[in-house]
């Protein structure tokens, strides 16, 4: 679906690393895309990849109808790459595409008639999960489950288009970010999020639209899984920090499952009747996960319910884990102004 009364020049930029899986995928889905070649262009910037990364990229400028610049990133951080890329951004709109991702062939115009259509400042969609071994399959269906991520509207699916507080590869005019600032390069994590905090909290708006669908390669392993939601719930501290406003209750439930096992663990030891609280807590905490795997594996298949229990408490733990180190690592920054 091209837009004929409004084209602007677009410019697509992917922050990546180390994708040597899966870049040439996510770049021909781009490059695949139904808008017109000479209307956008492709910005990527590299974080010092030590894989075949770049050798891929490479081999595919030559024959790319769309103009593909390559950039280096030094600093590896995501925020670098994507102020890198804007700063030599040409489009009028700007779109963020991940080296493990893939869009579908009508995600540029769909959103390009959005934000031509709508009173929003950022339009996005939804995030279909894949993995592409057992273990993956089973993380896909976990993060794509109210039980596993809070009931993310872009993670968990909606039904409608709606208005949000943030989505995945989303596309702005480049007008916001004069208005607004760049990515925040403090953030080691979860900048998207802290960028589009800030764009509500100047008036903006967020559409998540429901027909716009991106393939997403999840995690393979229990401690890449880990790594990775830990540092979700790291940064999210300081989300809370800067926009407190914009928090929601579900993001603090896994820190006050943490801190209901750590105060198990007091109370066994202070008083001697303290051993019940921990089977409660445990007890409660396992028929509701139990429960959860069961509806999924009843829906896609029983032999995934034996790994999503420890896929959902690997989820939980290791986020509530990272937030509740994130309140002592980040300690000297409340009650500070903490604005871009």
């Amino acid at each position: 679906m091209e837009n004929k009364k409004f084209s602007p020049f677009v410019s697509i930029i992917m922050p990546i690393k180390n994708e040597g899986r899966y870049i040439k995928r996510s770049l021909e889905a781009v490059l695949d895309q139904d808008y017109l070649p000479e209307k956008f262009e492709i910005l990527i910037a590299d974080g010092n990849s030590t894989d075949e990364t770049r050798a891929i990229i490479a081999e595919m400028i030559p024959d790319a109808k769309v103009p593909i610049y390559l950039l280096d990133n030094p600093s590896w951080f995501v925020p670098q790459a994507l102020n890198l890329c804007l700063e030599q951004a040409r489009g009028d709109v700007i779109i963020r595409v991940d080296g493990h991702c893939v869009i579908q062939k009508d995600y540029v115009s769909t959103c390009v008639f959005c934000l031509d259509n709508q009173a929003i400042d950022c339009v996005g969609g939804s995030i279909k999960t894949i993995g592409e071994t057992y273990l993956a399959e089973v993380i896909a269906l976990a993060m794509g489950s109210p039980f596993g991520v809070g009931g993310v509207a872009f993670r968990v699916g909606s039904k409608g288009s709606k208005f949000v507080d943030s989505v995945p590869f989303p596309a702005y005019r480049k007008d916001i970010f004069d208005q607004i600032g760049l990515f925040d390069e403090d953030m080691r994590c979860n900048e998207d999020d802290e960028f589009n905090y800030r764009l509500l909290e100047n008036g903006g708006k967020i559409l998540l639209v429901d027909k716009l669908q991106t393939r997403y390669y999840s995690r393979g392993s229990f401690s890449s899984l880990w790594r990775q939601y830990f540092r979700y719930g790291l940064w999210k501290v300081r989300i809370l920090q800067k926009y407190p406003k914009q928090m929601r209750p579900r993001q603090f439930i896994p820190l006050l499952f943490i801190l209901a096992l750590l105060l198990s663990l007091l109370l066994m030891v202070i008083f001697p009747w303290g051993w019940i609280s921990m089977p409660v807590l445990l007890g409660l905490y396992l028929s509701a996960n139990l429960m959860a795997s069961s509806i999924i594996a009843n829906r896609v298949g029983w032999r995934y319910f034996w790994s999503l229990p420890l896929v959902f408490a690997t989820l939980h733990l290791s986020y509530g884990t990272g937030v509740f180190v994130g309140l002592f690592k980040f300690w000297h920054h409340w009650g500070k102004n903490n604005s871009y």
